[in-house]
């Protein structure tokens, strides 16, 4: 296949707001030997995106500078050690920036599948929340069946893929939504039961909903505003994953003894500083553990909206507002 020399990126040429990110031209980037070129049909928009646009989240050293974390679409090239995939292969995979392009260059290791049935919007909507909640609800937070778990912002994409595999795994989910219409999403979604968080309190209902002994797992994105009721609402032994801090990452004046009385955890991680290998590891059990509840529709992306790569100002916009249930999409090309 003869590959065009330049391709359309969206380009954020200062930290700012969504208007910042404008269409540009820059080259195909050529793939290590590591790594497969993917021509890119759709890419997901997160959180991190909207942080790296206004200049909060910096790509690590060898990243591409482009805004864009996952993607799916069609293997066109391959470094010379890549074993596992072929040219022509439908992939999506976690890339470690780079996917508000044409092309993508990501490690093959990182890149998976589409599951039976999915067009590339789907597929595009899988791999930054399935390999963050995989490495943070199961593999830090070790949550298991039988087990009962509280899911911040159940509608957000982490939420949605969060709730869905709870459930499969046999867990109970709890979680909290900001909105009536939110709520109803959430237990659609797989949740036992679902708090308004702009109406009640949610450590007053997980302790009404688990009869005072609270939950053996927590995942929040919000961070310090929800710090001390996140303990409060852990059972004995009980887990804190911590995934972002969008309403603070310092906490004043907390007391320290519950951690040690009740035998707490609290843990956390982010995705993209991570090595290549611990990736490829992420990928590894996401296949053989998830992929096939995606092959048989019993989990799945929930899209709210799909914007042209050119129009990502506005889904930044739309992810910034909070008003969207589930994934916001661009498509690049068909």
């Amino acid at each position: 296949m003869t590959l065009p020399a330049t391709m359309t990126i969206i380009a954020a040429d200062q930290p700012g707001g969504p208007d910042v990110l404008k269409p540009a031209s820059a080259p195909v980037p050529v793939p290590r030997a590591d790594e497969i070129l993917i021509r890119v049909q759709a890419a997901g928009v997160n959180r991190p995106d909207v942080a790296q646009r206004a200049g909060s989240y910096p790509p690590p050293p060898g990243a591409s500078p482009i805004i864009g974390l996952e993607v799916a679409g069609e293997v066109v090239a391959a470094g010379a050690e890549v074993t596992q995939w072929r040219l022509g292969d439908r992939v999506c995979a976690l890339a470690n920036g780079g996917g508000y392009a044409d092309y993508c260059a990501v490690p093959a290791g990182q890149a998976l599948p589409w599951p039976k049935g999915y067009d590339a919007l789907r597929a595009a909507a899988l791999p930054e929340t399935y390999f963050t909640v995989w490495a943070n609800l199961f593999m830090l937070g070790r949550l298991a069946a039988g087990e009962s778990v509280l899911v911040h912002g159940g509608t957000s994409g982490i939420g949605v893929t969060a709730l869905q595999l709870a459930a499969a795994f046999g867990a109970t989910a709890y979680a909290t939504a900001g909105s009536a219409e939110k709520v109803a999403a959430c237990l659609r979604l797989g949740a036992a039961a679902a708090i308004d968080y702009r109406a009640q309190d949610f450590l007053e209902e997980v302790k009404r909903l688990t009869g005072g002994r609270g939950v053996d797992v927590v995942l929040d994105m919000v961070g310090a505003a929800y710090f001390p009721r996140n303990i409060a609402c852990l059972a004995m032994d009980g887990r804190l994953v911590q995934i972002a801090f969008l309403q603070g990452a310092v906490v004043e004046k907390f007391n320290l003894t519950p951690i040690m009385t009740r035998r707490l955890t609290v843990t956390g991680s982010t995705m993209r500083p991570r090595s290549t290998a611990q990736k490829a590891a992420i990928a590894a059990e996401l296949r053989a553990k998830v992929w096939p509840l995606l092959d048989e529709g019993s989990c799945g992306p929930v899209i709210h909206k799909v914007f042209p790569l050119a129009e990502a100002a506005a889904a930044h916009a739309l992810m910034e507002s909070s008003a969207h249930i589930g994934k916001i999409m661009l498509k690049v090309a068909d």
